[in-house]
């Protein structure tokens, strides 16, 4: 039953990761398409296990990402990638800041950052990471606009 649980939390971890998850019904229908045989209860202990939180636009959000939330939304220009690597765009000044926030979100994509004034590199594992890296940021600073 341990087992099953952490699983489905991982699975879930990557689902509000990837996707604007807005419902707990939503979250299960995701769960669902991929295997996981749960109810919207069981979802809703895993929220609060996971102490998962919604942003004022609605959107479900990892505890662990909220800093990244904040520091994306409020300081990032833009966000490109090529093969492996990630190139993150932000205002003067900020971008140590927001590579700290990227490391600190411990995201299983992300092998290392190097930040200068107003530019990031971020190192992911594969071109698929770095594109799951670019996707989430995206939708972080999307959150706020």
């Amino acid at each position: 039953m341990v087992k099953r649980r952490n699983n489905r939390q991982d699975a879930i971890r990557d689902i509000v990761r990837g996707k604007s998850i807005r419902t707990q019904r939503a979250l299960v229908d995701e769960l669902q398409a991929i295997g996981f045989n749960c109810t919207q209860a069981t979802v809703s202990r895993d929220i609060a296990d996971m102490g998962l939180r919604k942003l004022s636009e609605g959107i479900y959000v990892l505890a662990e990402d909220l800093h990244l939330q904040r520091m994306v939304s409020e300081f990032v220009n833009s966000v490109d990638r090529v093969d492996n690597f990630v190139v993150i765009k932000s205002q003067p000044g900020t971008a140590p800041g927001v590579a700290a926030a990227v490391d600190a979100a411990a995201l299983p994509e992300v092998i290392g950052s190097v930040a200068g004034n107003d530019t990031v590199l971020v190192v992911a594992a594969s071109s698929e990471a770095s594109d799951d890296l670019v996707n989430l940021i995206n939708k972080l600073r999307d959150a706020q606009k």
